[in-house]
């Protein structure tokens, strides 16, 4: 592990929080947060932000076919932003770049209702508890911009 680099790239996510999830890098929607909450995790300075059980992660891990723990060792080497992004295109099974594109999309404009009943079920006792006055949740991203502020 890299520790100097990570310490100089990382978010302290005890004091602030990843980035949206709707933030692209390396071409898709959540990388960028996976990324954050990685490097905060190798460090021990994630707070309440979970990289090993993140359903986000799973979500985009499970399209593209790359090894949650794989991407953990590539991030501890302290490459920059660009280097994951770069990295994690190699890395993926998906080539059709409208492929990415139609995924990206779906995950953007992804309902509650449409989501598992695991999912759904989990996302309504959360949002009571971490959301009780909030506006209005669209999409699933919505939940994570609004309990961060970004909403």
């Amino acid at each position: 592990m890299n520790k100097e680099k990570l310490e100089q790239l990382a978010k302290d996510l005890r004091k602030e929080a990843p980035r949206s999830p709707r933030e692209v890098l390396g071409g898709y929607v959540i990388l960028a947060r996976c990324l954050d909450k990685g490097r905060a995790d190798l460090l021990g300075i994630n707070g309440e932000y979970n990289y090993w059980y993140c359903s986000l992660c799973a979500q985009l891990e499970e399209f593209t076919g790359v090894d949650h723990a794989v991407m953990k060792e590539f991030i501890a080497t302290g490459a920059t932003d660009d280097e994951v992004g770069e990295w994690f295109k190699e890395q993926s099974k998906i080539k059709d770049p409208m492929d990415v594109i139609r995924w990206n999309n779906k995950m953007r404009g992804m309902r509650l209702s449409e989501m598992s009943n695991e999912g759904q079920e989990y996302l309504e006792g959360y949002i009571l508890e971490y959301l009780p006055v909030h506006p209005p949740v669209y999409v699933w991203f919505d939940v994570y911009d609004i309990e961060e502020g970004r909403l």
